[in-house]
């Protein structure tokens, strides 16, 4: 790897890691007052949903295009500076355009680069994660991520209070990690550029360690894959995704039983969403640790979980509801993390970042479908509503055993 690559693919992953926990500290900071910043300029409830939808769905959707142009360009450092780039600079000015429609462009402006840098960022990520092990790997990277969406909201929230509610200091302050995660973003490419070697490299050792019998089962010398044709098992673990996704209740449904049921006040809401976050991160380091010792079996702890978070968050008692809450969080830890680094197990590497452009785009369809099922059926029957998430639950359980079995078909 020399002249490719001069640190450690560890090293590479946690300096990954900041770049993406100082990126959440912008974003996730923003975000998280965008309804009131939205509402001090003019806009209804409805102008507040519409163009935070919107950002959402462009958040998802545009990853069908931005995973392809990856995989056809191979520009991935390009396309993964660009998006944060798009981020850092609308989030600051947010706090200062003072315009309805200029703010409504920017929310989702900053959503875009999303977009399009998660597929690239993704598809690097995973190079690295080839030799610390998958699961490890991507469950530091988000536990790192998830250390900035805790900070960013809780500095924003102390800038409000200290002037009063200014949103112009309070996003302004946002600017100083961003240019931090350019900073670091050009000082990591110039360190790696080619963060493939690190794959590169352990294939060649296992090339040189293995017979040709065991390079066969393995698909070692096996013509690669155009991009864009993915492989059968990643269709199938798609549908898994799907499935337990649309089965999955959103922490907006579970705050706003929280808050009708007067089980907590509107104030206690964001605390336990802060922790719910911690969960998620201990979650993801443990399925992470556990992925690479067991595989994709360990994916069968998320249907459980999803299963098991309305009939707990959907009751009357506190502790129940809270308890519910915090499995939510742990749900929300494998989706983030060990989901992803199964996607790269399953794809070789010249299509996926189209992998995870369409892997994002089926995420983000079935949390709709999820978020308006569940919505629906929380308003007709709570225990219609837990019922039909068991069974959704389970439908996902047969899924994922059939991803195994297409996994193992290839040797």
């Amino acid at each position: 790897m020399a002249g490719l690559v001069r640190m450690g693919p560890w090293r590479f992953v946690v300096w990954f890691g900041t770049v993406s926990l100082l990126a959440d500290f912008v974003y996730e900071g923003a975000r998280s007052v965008t309804g009131p910043l939205l509402a001090s300029l003019g806009a209804s409830a409805l102008v507040v949903g519409v163009v935070t939808g919107a950002g959402e769905a462009a958040a998802l959707g545009l990853r069908l295009l931005s995973g392809p142009l990856a995989d056809r360009t191979r520009r991935f450092w390009g396309l993964a500076i660009a998006g944060y780039a798009l981020t850092v600079v609308s989030v600051p000015l947010l706090g200062v355009v003072g315009v309805l429609w200029a703010a409504c462009v920017l929310v989702i402006a900053e959503r875009v680069g999303k977009a399009v840098r998660s597929p690239a960022k993704d598809t690097l990520l995973s190079h690295a994660t080839a030799a610390t092990g998958r699961g490890r790997g991507f469950a530091v990277h988000e536990a790192m991520d998830q250390v900035g969406a805790l900070v960013g909201p809780l500095t924003v929230a102390g800038v409000l209070a200290l002037t009063g509610g200014q949103y112009g200091p309070a996003l302004g302050v946002l600017a100083a990690p961003g240019v931090a995660v350019l900073g670091v973003l050009f000082w990591l490419r110039g360190r790696v550029p080619d963060p493939e070697a690190y794959e590169r490299e352990l294939t060649a050792s296992s090339d040189t360690d293995t017979d040709a019998d065991a390079e066969a089962d393995a698909g070692a010398g096996a013509p690669a894959p155009r991009p864009g044709r993915l492989p059968a098992a990643f269709w199938t673990y798609a549908a898994f995704t799907a499935t337990t996704t649309a089965g999955f209740t959103t922490y907006g449904l579970l705050s706003y039983h929280l808050v009708e049921r007067h089980l907590l006040t509107d104030a206690w809401v964001p605390v336990l969403y802060a922790a719910a976050m911690a969960v998620d991160a201990l979650a993801a380091l443990a399925t992470g640790w556990w992925y690479d010792r067991v595989g994709a079996r360990v994916l069968v702890v998320l249907p459980l979980l999803a299963a098991a978070v309305p009939a707990l968050a959907f009751t009357d008692t506190l502790a129940w509801a809270v308890g519910g809450s915090l499995l939510w969080g742990a749900a929300m830890g494998v989706q983030e993390s060990t989901l992803r680094a199964t996607v790269a197990d399953l794809v070789p590497s010249p299509g996926r970042a189209t992998a995870y452009g369409v892997f994002a785009g089926v995420v983000g369809a079935a949390g709709l479908v999820g978020g308006t099922l569940t919505g629906a059926l929380y308003d007709y029957s709570v225990p219609v509503l837990i019922t039909v998430v068991v069974a959704i639950q389970v439908l996902a359980l047969i899924l994922l055993a059939a991803t195994r079995t297409s996994r193992a078909s290839r040797s």
